[in-house]
């Protein structure tokens, strides 16, 4: 029988741990709780049913709670031999209460682990209300660089891949296949404004030439056919591939196929760049997306192996700190040492200067995984990882 090498790894960390941890046997008679917390907004826009104007659903989104739970779940052996019991709870943060107030409630019963998704304003806001506190918050939703430059937080670690490592990731396979001119297609949402420009820097880090930035808008007003006809917008000028920006999707699902010239598209439709993708069938992930099928009932998604990689990679510092002390845990994930198994290939570890878990990011259609960067030949000093966002020369990051 062949065994993946994340199951040899999984095994011979049991066995060292069973056999001499002191962790493990100090803790076994008392199967000390473990929890983790996941916070959540009651009434968030994010998950509100978006439909098309014939009432299709466009990419509904489900909460990222059963990442958690198979991560648990998992490690439950585990937790047996460190002599911990590890339990998930979840906590809603009422839309009109405050959100400061509620997680200093959960902190005074003795929670120390968030998984917060929230909206990004009050992951802001709790990350610097709790600077000071003896916590960990992990963001396992949202992308942008502002909370990993300016408004980066000692007590805030990302296991989402930020909107830079993406875009990184889609530059990279771009320059790889000699596509050099791009001509981006950007919505009129923030979040689209927010893709193109993440975009943008990261074709001039690997040597792209963006030929134009059209914007286009939802309508079939012919007084803006400019901006809304695809044959139109893709004409000019020459251009060797499409970026798409368009999170709401409603209008990028008729741009593949519908171009002046025959070009591929890349962004938001066509090739996606994700933190995972239920079509992965390397290095354990098959696995993976079975057990959390069999909790969930659909496919795994980027903030579902976000929390799950949240609960594994705390898991793993208490395995190496032989200690569940938050500072210490703190300390150990941000070691050069410290890494973990992503199921993607490239192990794990924190970032120092930001805290942004570095990983691989998968390059897809919507049902094949084509690539994974960082690709072969884009190299780094230190770990190739870090060809992709934002590195530690272009940090404005001070923890």
């Amino acid at each position: 029988m062949a065994f993946s090498l994340t199951t040899i790894r999984a095994f011979s960390l049991l066995l060292l741990l069973l056999a001499a941890l002191p962790l493990g046997s100090s803790l076994a008679a008392q199967q000390q709780e473990f929890t983790f917390v996941y916070l959540y907004q009651g009434g968030d826009p994010a998950y509100a049913t978006q439909r098309a104007y014939t009432g299709l659903k466009l990419r509904e989104r489900k909460r990222p709670l059963t990442g958690a739970e198979t991560a648990v779940k998992e490690v439950r052996i585990l937790g047996r031999a460190l002599g911990l019991a590890f339990e998930l709870e979840s906590a809603e943060l009422p839309a009109v209460a405050d959100p400061a107030e509620q997680l200093r409630d959960l902190i005074t019963r003795g929670s120390r682990i968030f998984l917060l998704d929230l909206p990004l304003e009050q992951v802001r806001r709790l990350a610097n209300d709790f600077s000071d506190e003896n916590v960990m918050l992990f963001n396992i939703r949202h992308g942008d660089s502002d909370l990993r430059q300016d408004n980066c937080n000692s007590r805030l670690f990302h296991t989402i891949p930020s909107l830079a490592m993406r875009s990184d990731a889609l530059a990279q396979f771009l320059a790889a296949r000699d596509w050099p001119r791009v001509l981006v297609l950007e919505g009129e949402a923030e979040a689209d404004k927010n893709f193109s420009v993440a975009f943008q820097a990261s074709a001039r880090k690997f040597g792209l030439s963006v030929v134009a930035v059209h914007p286009f808008v939802l309508s079939n007003d012919p007084r803006q056919r400019d901006q809304n006809n695809v044959t139109l917008l893709t004409a000019a000028p020459a251009h060797d591939v499409i970026l798409l920006a368009d999170e709401y999707g409603e209008f990028g699902r008729y741009v593949p196929y519908a171009t002046y010239l025959p070009r591929p598209v890349v962004g938001s439709e066509g090739l996606v760049p994700s933190a995972w993708h239920w079509t992965w069938e390397r290095h354990g992930a098959p696995q993976l997306n079975q057990r959390f099928d069999k909790i969930a009932g659909h496919p795994m998604s980027d903030e579902d192996w976000a929390a799950w990689a949240a609960v594994r990679a705390v898991v793993e510092a208490i395995a190496r700190a032989k200690s569940t002390e938050v500072a210490r845990l703190r300390e150990v994930m941000v070691d050069a040492e410290f890494t973990f198994d992503l199921y993607k290939g490239f192990p794990g570890s924190f970032r120092h200067w930001d805290h942004q878990l570095r990983q691989a990011v998968l390059l897809h259609t919507h049902n094949a995984v084509i690539d994974l960067a960082p690709l072969p030949g884009f190299l780094h000093e230190r770990n190739n990882l870090d060809t992709l966002g934002i590195d530690e020369r272009e940090s404005r990051c001070r923890l």
